[in-house]
């Protein structure tokens, strides 16, 4: 199916430049993070992160000192 997307000046420019720097199209970088976002990976890396905040909270603590 194709769809028209509207992004900014900005949104076309980190388009294009992350494309640029992967060697990929804008369209392939675009497919790709749409495919992660309805995977729920963002929902999965926020769940890992809090279990590393929670376990080692103690270190982290430590460390920002």
């Amino acid at each position: 199916m194709a769809m028209n997307l509207r992004l900014s000046e900005a949104e076309t420019e980190a388009l294009r430049t992350k494309a640029e720097m992967e060697g990929r199209s804008m369209q392939e970088v675009a497919r790709s993070a749409i495919a992660d976002y309805v995977s729920g990976r963002p929902a999965r890396l926020r769940a890992s992160i809090e279990r590393v905040r929670v376990e080692d909270a103690e270190l982290l603590d430590r460390l920002g000192r």
